[in-house]
């Protein structure tokens, strides 16, 4: 099974397309978890996801996972398979949550405020063609696919 979930080739694209899908989530992941870029940081953002959004903690610290240590380990190709699908889960729990009462588009003028679901689908076209293809060139699931294979 581990086998399967690591197994990639070494294609470029699939290396392009984690790391756009890393480098774009985990600055929302530091937020999340280190507090950078104007964020609450773990305890400030498990209270803001329970007392607004009424998502249970354990789902917001695997959120914070998700978006932080996990988009660290999609840049890296370590399991990028399981990582894009978890950050992949996210994006619809966002979607379902909190965008899709704004639409498509994102708010380029804040009127009104908030934000549609256009980044989240280009997110999950990311999540899918990761899934398809594995993390590909340059990733630890590529190492690990040309040792099992010997």
């Amino acid at each position: 099974m581990w086998q399967k979930l690591i197994r990639t080739n070494d294609d470029a694209a699939a290396l392009v397309s984690r790391l756009a899908l890393g480098g774009v989530i985990f600055p929302h992941g530091a937020q999340k978890l280190f507090g950078w870029f104007g964020g609450k940081g773990v305890s400030g953002t498990i209270e803001f996801f329970d007392q607004v959004l009424h998502v249970a903690p354990v789902l917001t610290f695997l959120v914070i996972m998700a978006e932080s240590l996990g988009a660290l380990a999609l840049v890296i190709g370590l399991a990028g398979r399981f990582m894009a699908f978890s950050i992949g889960l996210v994006m619809l729990g966002a979607m379902y949550i909190v965008h899709f009462r704004w639409g498509f588009f994102m708010n380029w003028y804040a009127k009104p405020q908030g934000e549609g679901i256009e980044y989240h689908l280009l997110a999950l076209g990311l999540v899918i063609a990761i899934m398809i293809k594995g993390s590909g060139q340059w990733s630890v699931d590529r190492i690990l696919t040309q040792k099992f294979s010997k």
